[in-house]
C-alpha cells in the first residue's frame, strides 16, 4: 500500500452532482484520510413513511434519506391521499388520510415501493396500479400477492405474480395466517408485517423457508415496538395483533449500506476513514461492515463520533456467508479483487433478484478488468491477479457503481458506465466521493 497521508478531510452533505453515464473513477494516489457524513437509511426511511401513513395520527421523520427510492415512496403514499409535507431540517411531516384510489403508483426499480405499498394499498378504498422501470417487473413478487390473496384482497395481475398489477383496496383487509416463501427477498414478509395491525385479524406470517437478510426482519419488529404494534416473534414465524400504530416522531439512522464504500476506501487505500454518526446498536445488515472488514485487514473502532476505519500494508482475502448482509456483497467483492488472497462469499443466492443480477454482474465486470472470479450458485469465488483498467459497466444498479468507486481508488483507468443510476440511494455520491480523493467530480484534478 502506499506511503502515509497527511491531514485530514471532511467530507459533509453536498449539492447533487450531475453525472454523465460514463463517469472517470478518482484515483486515490495517496492514502485517504477523511470523515464522512452519509445521508440516511433507505430501509429505515421508507419503513417510517410506511407506519406514518397507517398511525393514528401526524409523525414527523427526521434527517431521512432523500432518494429516487425514498420520493417514489412519498410519490406513492401521497397518490393514494397521505398528506407529506417538508419540515425544518430536511424532515418530512406525515399526516395520515383516509386511504384511497384510483391511483398510480410508481415503483421505479425499488423494491420497498413493490413489496411495502400493496398490503397498504389493500387498506384504501379504489383501485391502485403498481408499475416501474422494466426491470421491476423482473423482480420476484408473486409470494406477497398470492399472501395477499389469501388474507382476503382482490389483485390482478393477470397470472404475472409480477408487476404491473392493481389492488383493488376496499377499505379494510381481513387478515390471519398465510405462508410466505420469501427465499427470493425478506421484503416480502416486512411489507405484511408492516401494516399488518390495520389488518381486521392481524397477520401470522409463517416463512416457508430460509429467509435471506434477517437483519431487516429484527428492523421490522423493533420500529413496530416503538410505536406500539404487538408483534410476537419466534423462528421461523411473525404474529401482529390487530391494534393501533401510534405516531411517532423518529429519528433515520445513516445508512450503513451506503456507509460502505467509503468505509472500504480506507482498506484500499491504506488510509483512515471515519463514518461520522455510525451507530453504537443498529438493526442495519451493514452493522456486519465492520467484522467483515477487519476479516480483511482493517482495524475497526467505533466510538461515540463514528466508525474510524484504518487501512493497513495489505487486504487479505476471507470466507463468509452474506445471507444476512447481501447489500455488502458489490464493496467486499471489490475489496476482495484488491487483497493478497482468494475470498468466497456465499448464501447470497438471492441478490440474483436485486436491481440486477448481482452475482453474475460482478462475476463479468471484475473478470473483465483482470481477476479471476467463478460465479456460484449462490455466491462468487475470487482470485485477485493483475488488474487494469475499463469501462465498468452498472446495469442500472447504484451498489455496482459504488464497488466500481472502490476498485478505481486502486486501478487507474475505471470508467463507471451509468453512473447516474446512484441517484437511486445517494444522488450526490460522485461528488462526495471526489472530495473523499481530493479531486473534482470528473475523476480528474485536485479539487
Amino acid at each position: 500500500m502506499r506511503g502515509a497521508a497527511y491531514g485530514t478531510l471532511i467530507v459533509m452533505p453536498a449539492e447533487t452532482l450531475a453525472v454523465s453515464d460514463q463517469w472517470p473513477a478518482p484515483y486515490a494516489a495517496a492514502p485517504i484520510d477523511a470523515q464522512v457524513s452519509v445521508p440516511g437509511s433507505k430501509s429505515m426511511t421508507n419503513r417510517a413513511l410506511i407506519l406514518a401513513a397507517i398511525a393514528d395520527g401526524p409523525s414527523r421523520i427526521e434527517v431521512p434519506l432523500r432518494a429516487r427510492d425514498t420520493r417514489l415512496m412519498v410519490q406513492a403514499l401521497r397518490a393514494m391521499g397521505t398528506e407529506i409535507t417538508d419540515g425544518t431540517g430536511g424532515s418530512w411531516i406525515v399526516t395520515p388520510q383516509h386511504l384511497r384510489g384510483p391511483a398510480e403508483v410508481d415503483c421505479g426499480l425499488a423494491g420497498t415501493v413493490l413489496r411495502f405499498v400493496p398490503p397498504v394499498a389493500a387498506l384504501a378504498r379504489g383501485a391502485i396500479r403498481f408499475d416501474g422501470d422494466a426491470r421491476i417487473r423482473e423482480r420476484p413478487n408473486a409470494p406477497l400477492l398470492a399472501a395477499l390473496r389469501q388474507l382476503g384482497a382482490d389483485i390482478e395481475d393477470e397470472g404475472r405474480g409480477a408487476a404491473p398489477f392493481v389492488v383493488r383496496g376496499a377499505g379494510r383487509l381481513a387478515g390471519g395466517a398465510v405462508t410466505v416463501d420469501a427465499t427470493g427477498s425478506s421484503q416480502l414478509i416486512s411489507g405484511l408485517l408492516l401494516a399488518a395491525a390495520r389488518f381486521e385479524r392481524g397477520v401470522e406470517v409463517i416463512a416457508g423457508g430460509p429467509v435471506p437478510s434477517a437483519p431487516y426482519l429484527e428492523m421490522n419488529i423493533a420500529m413496530l415496538r416503538e410505536r406500539g404494534v404487538d408483534i410476537e416473534p419466534e423462528p421461523g414465524r411473525w404474529k401482529v395483533l390487530p391494534g393501533t400504530v401510534r405516531a411517532l416522531d423518529a429519528r433515520i439512522e445513516p445508512d450503513l449500506n451506503t456507509a460502505a464504500p467509503f468505509a472500504a476506501a480506507a482498506l484500499a487505500t491504506g488510509g483512515r476513514v471515519t463514518i461520522l454518526g455510525w451507530p453504537l446498536t443498529t438493526t442495519q445488515p451493514g452493522g456486519h461492515l465492520p467484522e467483515m472488514l477487519s476479516a480483511m485487514g482493517a482495524h475497526c473502532r467505533l466510538s461515540s463520533e463514528g466508525l474510524t476505519v484504518t487501512g493497513g500494508s495489505t487486504i487479505s482475502g476471507i470466507d463468509a456467508d452474506l445471507g444476512a448482509a447481501g447489500e455488502l456483497v458489490p464493496v467486499l467483492a471489490a475489496l476482495a479483487v484488491l487483497a493478497d488472497s482468494p475470498s468466497r462469499f456465499t448464501g447470497v443466492a438471492h441478490i440474483r433478484g436485486h436491481e440486477t443480477d448481482r452475482i453474475a454482474a460482478l462475476a463479468t465486470e471484475l473478470s473483465a478488468c483482470g481477476a479471476a472470479v467463478e460465479e456460484l450458485p449462490d455466491g462468487l469465488v475470487i482470485k485477485p491477479r493483475p488488474l487494469h483498467g475499463r469501462s465498468f459497466s452498472t446495469y442500472d444498479d447504484h451498489r455496482l457503481v459504488m464497488a466500481a468507486a472502490v476498485l478505481g481508488l486502486a486501478v487507474e483507468g475505471i470508467g463507471i458506465g451509468g453512473a447516474s443510476t446512484v441517484a437511486k440511494t445517494m444522488p450526490d455520491f460522485p461528488q462526495r466521493w471526489a472530495e473523499m480523493v481530493g479531486q473534482d467530480a470528473s475523476g480528474g484534478g485536485e479539487a
